[in-house]
């Protein structure tokens, strides 16, 4: 057999699948199986999103290709929501419609950096991430984050790690996996090393809509004076919309970043799903009330899991937010890979290790509690009391 590409060989296999694999040897013994693995809206869409899903894909004008930054219906709605949550004037030319936040990433990082090049990330990291650069040649550097700071970075840290190769800092907030919210404070004094060192900033927030206060701007980076030549923000449609198979996230970034990503997106994808584009572009100001509703619920499932694992011995939330709960387990002596195999197949409760996330995280587990109602999650703590099997090992 002719070699693979050694880039993506010696990758490991993707962790969600692996995951389920431990739920599927659950046997039921402590009720029905619950997910808190990979992040998806713990309720349907809305009614009208549907229809407006079936009557744009039954359309025969979405049928072809579509321009590759986006349709324009969709641009133009995404600017304008876009320019509402952070109190400033963007235009369609600062949007990149994506198959995906995932792809977002992947088309930011080819547009800034190359093989042998670094990208910065924090530590812990979304996995997808770290084998996105990996795949790609191009290097990663991390910084750790810590409890005690509520696993948000340092700016001194992240100063101290921008060397001559390195190209770009990535971050996620709200964070994936820790649920960390970055002050919008932090985040200008980020935004402000980036424009000092020369080097991109790439802002993922795909859960921003799901931040514990309605109202109030995640940042104030785009308002910055040159933010079009430092910073490239990503989003997903999927988690707000409930929609993640239909694979819509966005770019916005200056008119120069969207013409690079262009180039990428072209050869990866030619267009982002039309008939998903034109049933969002409608949904975005009609579902409003609906979403802020959603996000109000997610706000009571985090509190909901705060007060159960507050019931729980030993078992400490260290980090929560938006979708996410950074849970330290605690079994000193076996990795967070074990644990959660055995919480799988034990206890019914799927969970994604902290080791899938970054080196000197095996204490950890990330719970995805947006996967789950209030209800649902009030039964954590007995399972987990009755999870007692490990002590004695």
């Amino acid at each position: 057999m002719p070699a693979f590409n050694p880039l993506v060989e010696r990758l490991a296999p993707p962790p969600v699948p692996s995951v389920f694999a431990w739920g599927r040897s659950y046997d039921g013994s402590r009720g029905p199986l619950i997910d808190l693995s990979q992040a998806v809206p713990g309720y349907p869409p809305h009614p009208h999103m549907l229809s407006l899903l079936g009557e744009m894909a039954s359309s025969t004008a979405y049928c072809g290709y579509g321009p590759i930054e986006g349709d324009s219906g969709l641009r133009s709605a995404y600017a304008a929501h876009v320019s509402q949550i952070y109190g400033v004037a963007l235009t369609p030319d600062n949007m990149h419609i994506t198959s995906g936040c995932n792809e977002a990433f992947v088309s930011a990082i080819m547009a800034v950096a190359g093989p042998g090049q670094t990208v910065l990330m924090t530590n812990p990291f979304y996995f997808n991430h770290d084998t996105t650069l990996a795949m790609m040649g191009v290097k990663m550097r991390t910084v750790s984050c810590h409890p005690e700071d509520g696993f948000v970075p340092r700016v001194e840290a992240l100063a101290a790690a921008v060397t001559a190769e390195v190209r770009a800092l990535a971050l996620v907030s709200p964070n994936n996996p820790t649920g960390a919210v970055y002050p919008p404070d932090l985040l200008l004094r980020i935004f402000e090393l980036c424009r000092d060192k020369d080097i991109w900033l790439i802002l993922d927030e795909t859960y921003r809509d799901f931040l514990p206060e309605a109202g109030r701007p995640p940042h104030g980076l785009f308002a910055q004076k040159g933010w079009q030549d430092r910073l490239i923000g990503l989003y997903s449609f999927s988690k707000s919309f409930c929609i993640p198979g239909h694979r819509l996230g966005a770019i916005t970034a200056g008119p120069k970043v969207v013409e690079q990503v262009a180039k990428v997106m072209d050869n990866l994808q030619i267009c982002a799903p039309r008939a998903a584009q034109a049933a969002v572009a409608k949904a975005l100001p009609l579902l409003a009330d609906w979403r802020e509703e959603n996000r109000r619920e997610i706000v009571r499932r985090a509190e909901a899991l705060k007060a159960v694992m507050a019931t729980v011995p030993d078992w400490r939330v260290d980090a929560v937010g938006a979708y996410f709960a950074f849970v330290r387990h605690p079994f000193q002596s076996l990795e967070s890979a074990a644990v959660a195999e055995r919480l799988a197949k034990q206890a019914g409760i799927l969970c994604i290790p902290g080791d899938y996330f970054g080196e000197g995280q095996q204490h950890y587990l990330r719970f995805a509690f947006a996967n789950a109602d209030v209800g649902t999650i009030m039964t954590l703590g007995d399972r987990l009391r009755e999870f007692d099997s490990l002590r004695s090992e």
